[in-house]
């Protein structure tokens, strides 16, 4: 992984006069205050990476304020426009994207892609889960297997995009990976992770496709069973959820998040983002976050972040056409 000159984006940071920082008594550099663009509603992974990392960085004294502001629609679309449309005013404002602005620019559910925004910083990575809710007599990927093969249409897969995005996306790979026929896997959208959570304990679905992170709330609350994780190793975030791959399914699957900013954004806005960004990960009150969430650390910053969107925009849209997603 290439770590960011540090040094080098903290001189440019320094140089300008144009972007108002102060320093603390350690010497690092300090954004008076940035306003999240979440392109979804509360609750969800964009919204919780936005305000973990705003809270991280206020708290370790990196930002003076953060913001929010939570803009839904056009699966994230709108957010992605209004960024590009109004970007003049909008120097003050990070947007926080992840794998599905790959995916819905590849399927065409917007027309924009990441090059037509300026490039900050990718930061973690969150596995993705499947899940079932916390009576259902499935404990494990074996199980929901096996009450697949018995009834293929009666035991739907939820998830909180739209047919072809990141959650179908993930249940069929799981799926395929299971040996399985992926496009025969019955695939059930929602609109948002509270109407799927509903549809999945009153039995609409089987199993719900989601984010790991979203699915250690859910299971520490006691709302639902981890039966599948797609990470390499069990994560301590949760050692309980096992892997699919010591279940016997080879597959594994990170879903990136990180920050864009506004086309046109001024180089000094730019480098002083970053320089945050990269000294948040040495901050307690970062760790503090990403062990909470189950995040990994996972920091691509301007041409690092866009040589490794252009290599996932080239793995997915294979991935896709394979699938019959494309």
């Amino acid at each position: 992984m290439t770590k960011l000159n540090l040094t080098r984006r903290v001189m440019m940071a320094a140089a300008s006069a144009a972007f108002a920082f102060s320093t603390s008594a350690l010497a690092e550099p300090v954004v008076d205050s940035i306003h999240f663009l979440v392109p979804g509603g509360a609750g969800g992974g964009w919204d919780g990476t936005a305000r973990g990392t705003g809270e991280a960085l206020t708290a370790a004294g990196l930002v003076g304020t953060a913001s929010y502001e939570n803009m839904s629609g056009g699966g994230g679309g709108k957010a992605i426009g209004y960024l590009i449309e109004n970007a003049a005013s909008n120097h003050g404002t990070l947007m926080v994207n992840s794998t599905p602005i790959i995916i819905r620019s590849l399927t065409g559910v917007f027309p924009q892609n990441f090059r037509d925004l300026t490039l900050v910083a990718g930061t973690i990575g969150d596995y993705a889960a499947i899940v079932v809710g916390k009576d259902s007599p499935v404990n494990s990927m074996s199980d929901l297997l096996a009450a697949y093969d018995a009834n293929p249409s009666g035991t739907a897969i939820g998830g909180g995009s739209v047919p072809g995005g990141m959650d179908h996306l993930v249940a069929a790979m799981v799926m395929e990976a299971a040996g399985k026929d992926a496009l025969a896997v019955k695939y059930i959208p929602y609109d948002a992770g509270g109407k799927a959570m509903a549809a999945l304990l009153s039995g609409e679905i089987a199993a719900l496709s989601t984010g790991f992170s979203e699915a250690i709330d859910l299971a520490n609350a006691g709302e639902v069973k981890i039966i599948g994780v797609t990470s390499d190793d069990r994560v301590a975030a949760y050692p309980d959820a096992p892997t699919m791959k010591e279940q016997g399914i080879d597959t594994t699957f990170v879903n990136w998040r990180g920050f864009f900013g506004a086309p046109g954004l001024p180089e000094d806005r730019l480098s002083a983002y970053q320089a945050v960004i990269a000294k948040m990960y040495d901050t307690p009150e970062w760790e503090a976050v990403r062990a909470r969430n189950g995040w990994v650390n996972i920091h691509n910053s301007g041409d690092d972040f866009r040589a490794f969107l252009e290599k996932q925009e080239q793995q997915i849209g294979d991935l896709m056409r394979k699938l019959g997603f494309l």
